[in-house]
């Protein structure tokens, strides 16, 4: 269900708005731009970065343009004053009505002394760069080693949780408490294995979830993956969790954790 409102015109509209505010310094889409993907189902992800402190009057900026484009029809607080992302980011969410519900506007408010900026164009993309008026965009180059250590240590713990509570599938299976034993199958089993499985084929997104693996893993591997977390019933999940499970402790091997 489209709407009569489109991207670019949502884009130009903010920009227009907050390049001539003297305490915000750059505005950059990231997401489905930054990766060349947009198609009819792409939101919009942009990142704002401001002087320290500045937000509510960013906020205000944006919050005062959208609506002369189109009612918002829903807005969403994903990280405010109180609980505040990574870096000391505030991220708010808006739904126009009169752009259908997929173009949503996904704005992040990031100060520009944050240590994490989301910039980096080997895990982030190459963002698209509206206006930098003080070079906040220049990005740092990815620091592979740390990324990797970190990425290890990463791996041990999640051999760890698995090696320790996948058998809390069987637990609730045995008791036929199929709710439970299918959410600790997706929590102790299936969703390692897809980290893993990133860390593989694609290291530097393994923390996304299941964010882009259509477009970053082998498509046997999807395809595999995918009828191991498409479960029908609790005897079918009795049937897969084994496999995952050997899956699992196939590839922590190949990783370099047995």
């Amino acid at each position: 269900m489209a709407g009569t409102l489109d991207r670019d015109t949502i884009v130009h509209a903010l920009r227009t708005a907050l390049e001539p505010l003297p305490y915000v310094e750059a505005l950059v889409e990231g997401g489905a731009a930054a990766w060349h993907r947009i198609d009819a189902w792409s939101d919009i992800d942009l990142n704002v970065f401001i002087e320290p402190g500045k937000f509510e009057e960013t906020f205000r900026a944006v919050e005062d343009e959208l609506p002369r484009l189109s009612p918002i029809d829903h807005a969403f607080v994903a990280h405010g004053p109180a609980n505040p992302g990574e870096g000391g980011m505030q991220q708010k969410f808006y739904r126009l009505k009169d752009a259908g519900p997929f173009l949503q506007v996904d704005l992040a408010v990031i100060p520009s002394t944050a240590t994490e900026k989301f910039l980096e164009p080997e895990l982030h993309g190459e963002n698209v760069v509206y206006f930098d008026k003080t070079g906040v965009t220049n990005a740092t180059p990815l620091n592979r080693a740390e990324f990797d250590r970190k990425m290890k240590e990463r791996l041990v713990r999640l051999r760890g949780v698995t090696e320790m509570f996948h058998v809390f599938v069987e637990k609730e299976a045995n008791r036929r408490n199929w709710i439970e034993a299918m959410d600790n199958y997706r929590a102790y089993v299936a969703g390692p294995l897809l980290e893993l499985l990133r860390m593989k084929y694609g290291p530097l997104h393994h923390t996304f979830r299941s964010r882009y693996v259509h477009y970053e893993l082998p498509p046997d591997v999807v395809a595999r993956y995918q009828r191991l977390v498409f479960v029908k019933d609790g005897q079918d999940l009795l049937e897969k969790y084994p496999e995952a499970l050997k899956w699992f402790h196939e590839i922590s091997a190949d990783l370099g954790v047995p």
